[in-house]
Formats: C-alpha cells, structure tokens, sequence
C-alpha cells in the first residue's frame, strides 16, 4: 500500500502536510520517510493535517513524536491540524498528546 502525502503548501522552511489516509502499522514507515525527505531538504517546521486522517494508532503516534523531536533539535515546530475523525481525536487525548502539541481548529471541532 502505498500513502501518498498531500503537500497543502511550502513556503521556506515551512511545509503543510495533509495524511488522507489511515496512519497506522502499515502506513507509519513510509509517511516517516517522507517526513524525514522534507526534514533533510531543509524544512523545520511542519503543520501535520489530520483533519482527514480516520484512523491512527501507536506507529502512527510514534512517526508524530519522532518528527516533533527532530524538529525542535534543529530549533522548528510541528503543529497538528485537529481532525475530524472521534477515534483519532481520542487516540491524541488519551495520550495527552493534545497537549504535547500545539493544536489548530480544536476550538471549531466542537
């Protein structure tokens, strides 16, 4: 299977990336490697979309963390877009992830 990741935008250091897809087990090495391609071309700090991301489990967290890890080394950010799907917006609170990143449109998600 392969995960394409949608870019929504770059400008300089900055890239938006959308995840459309499950973030689990099967997809979790390759969104990681091309995470990891943006971050050795230079960009820093990541909006990580998950407004469409259905479902994300424990190698899909770990991705999340390792990229948020690498970005603050180099001095960046990594902002999560709230999603839509219940599951995963459980999966980020259960584990207080939600407030391990910062957040954008949690307020409008109800």
């Amino acid at each position: 299977m392969t995960m394409q990741l949608q870019v929504d935008e770059q400008i300089r250091r900055t890239i938006q990336v959308k995840i459309p897809g499950r973030l689990d087990i099967v997809s979790a090495p390759e969104v990681k490697e091309q995470l990891e391609r943006y971050l050795a071309e230079g960009v820093t700090d990541f909006v990580i979309d998950l407004s469409e991301t259905p479902f994300m489990d424990s190698a899909g967290l770990a991705v999340l963390v390792s990229l948020l890890r690498r970005c603050r080394n180099q001095g960046g950010t990594v902002k999560l877009v709230w999603p839509r799907s219940e599951h995963v917006q459980r999966t980020l609170t259960l584990t207080r992830f939600d407030q391990v990143f910062d957040i954008i449109g949690r307020e409008s998600a109800g």
